[in-house]
């Protein structure tokens, strides 16, 4: 064997990118995820139209949202909507933001590389950099209480921009409400809000129910249509003749045998009634079907009945009534029972839902959205649950910092300070975050049609002059002071999307080898022109 021979030959079907090539393939289409959703940030961001392949459309500016429904293939460019679902999962706010920061930090990092410095020290200096934001938060962060008004302004700041702008102290005040009466010594269980959404009226109808809303009428229209003191039965197995299983043949050979065999299983069905009627429940929630007979006994014996609930439903009518879960109706006793002051059956719209309020447990709520359209709705439902997980991490947290991008101003100017104290090339990479973090505000001053030079030169000047809440105010054009604004956001909400960020710019940039495997019939590696990461056509530099 000569030198000049491989060592291993790849096989056919894999493909190999090494070096320089590999990282900057990388970083590219980590960039093109960052730009695609960049100019949705902030007060005046634009919203997405996602047409997917079937044609049904989705109208959002929600970071996460856009990047699920792009349905993205390139491996980099996953690992960037990982980021954003962590963000949604950890604190239900700042997608935009972690997606943005990775990018810029992929981006500024680029630059190193030229500079031919080893990958290695940007990864050092980033961490570094990253430790250090953590402890400069801390400081710049305000202990905040349950006050409602610092957790309206919270809302409000969090729905700026989205689709609920119109509606925000609205939503602001119920999304308060529901996290005041869920809320158990700082443990707060999201499971117990439920957001149901209801085609009619406006958005602004829009309520709180201080209990839950099953979307299911009854299942006939000789039952009652209201229950006062409800006793409440939650039945988890069908309410049906059990069909045989296997081969199982039955023969009938006269009339009579067959008329016994209909009149054994009208018989069946109709003791399970009776059993229901025993226990004292005068309400029945079946997760599974209801038989037509069955149906018919318990209108009878004026007993409501809802089949086909949804297993999440069954489990919330199960806390906040205290009934139990059966799996078995001849194990129905008045011990199981849940309670409830009312169970009604309410039509809105073209839709009838079922209420059941005045429960034993207060400790669940449903928000019923109103809306002309699903799309209006899908949105409201996008910017309360942001609302919501806003409103729970300062809950949690107990601390706010300055909006507007403000804290990301003040964090950089510190992050210079700090990166004076360092020798090494590391100091080069401090420099490159701080300068990604002011990424934020200058994409709000262009999202808002401002010179984005001018507005950074302004805020610089501010914070070096001492005033560290200085922020841009969308809506005068001014450089205020955005805590007196009321421009506030969780730290957690900060401290989650720039570790999300550093995390997954860090791996990008660890990686200098890269084996694709391609099957029949589909390319190895998907292309980086527009269009390439399996966006919808024309996403990729999509306005």
């Amino acid at each position: 064997m000569t030198d000049k021979q491989p060592i291993y030959i790849l096989p056919e079907n894999i493909e190999r990118t090494i070096g320089k090539d590999a990282q900057r393939n990388n970083i590219m289409a980590a960039k093109l995820v960052s730009d695609s959703i960049k100019t949705t940030l902030g007060p005046k961001g634009m919203d997405k139209m996602l047409v997917d392949s079937v044609g049904d459309i989705t109208v959002t500016n929600d970071g996460v949202t856009i990047l699920e429904k792009m349905e993205i293939e390139h491996p980099a460019a996953k690992m960037m909507v990982e980021i954003a679902k962590t963000q949604e999962d950890e604190v239900g706010d700042g997608t935009t933001t972690a997606v943005m920061l990775a990018g810029k930090l992929l981006e500024n990092a680029e630059k190193l590389l030229d500079q031919k410095i080893h990958p290695t020290m940007i990864t050092k200096g980033y961490n570094l950099a990253t430790e250090k934001v953590k402890e400069f938060l801390n400081e710049l962060s305000i202990d905040s209480s349950d006050r409602e008004d610092i957790l309206k302004h919270v809302v409000v700041t969090a729905m700026t921009g989205k689709g609920a702008e119109a509606v925000k102290d609205k939503f602001a005040e119920i999304i308060i409400k529901a996290v005041n009466q869920i809320k158990e010594k700082n443990v707060i269980d999201m499971d117990n809000i439920k957001i149901i959404k209801n085609k009619s009226e406006g958005v602004e109808d829009t309520e709180l129910i201080r209990g839950v809303v099953v979307d299911k009428s009854r299942t006939s229209i000789d039952m009652p249509k209201k229950i006062e003191d409800a006793k409440i039965a939650l039945v988890s197995e069908a309410l049906e003749v059990k069909n045989l299983e296997g081969d199982t043949k039955i023969s009938i050979s006269t009339t009579s045998q067959l008329q016994e065999f209909m009149d054994r299983e009208e018989m069946l069905l109709k003791k399970m009634v009776e059993k229901i009627k025993n226990s004292g429940a005068n309400v029945i929630f079946c997760q599974k079907g209801i038989d037509d007979v069955v149906q018919y006994y318990l209108a009878k014996e004026g007993i409501y009945g809802v089949r086909r609930v949804a297993k999440s439903d069954m489990e919330n009518l199960s806390r906040t009534t205290s009934a139990k879960i059966i799996t078995n109706i001849n194990e129905l006793s008045q011990e199981q029972l849940g309670k409830a002051q009312k169970v009604e059956e309410i039509k809105q719209g073209d839709e009838s839902m079922t209420y059941v309020t005045g429960c034993e447990n207060p400790k669940a709520l449903t928000i019923l959205i109103h809306g002309g359209s699903e799309h209006v709705m899908d949105e409201m439902e996008r910017s309360l649950r942001d609302g919501l997980g806003d409103v729970v991490a300062v809950v949690k947290d107990k601390k706010i910092v300055a909006g507007a991008g403000a804290i990301e101003i003040e964090l950089s100017k510190k992050l210079r300070d700090f990166s004076n104290s360092l020798s090494g090339r590391e100091q080069l990479a401090v420099n490159e975050f701080a300068n990604a973090l002011e990424f934020i505000p200058v994409t709000l001053a262009e999202n808002a049609g401002l010179d984005p030079i001018d507005v950074l030169t302004e805020l610089k000047s501010r914070h070096d002059n001492g005033e560290k809440y200085a922020g841009i105010n969308i809506f005068n054009n001014k450089i205020e002071d955005a805590l007196h604004q009321g421009i506030i956001e969780p730290m957690k909400v900060k401290k989650q999307a720039i570790s999300s960020a550093t995390e997954v710019a860090v791996m990008i940039l660890r990686i200098d080898d890269v084996l694709s495997s391609k099957s029949e019939g589909k390319p190895r590696m998907p292309p980086m022109g527009g269009g390439g990461m399996g966006m919808p056509p024309g996403m990729a530099g999509m306005d």
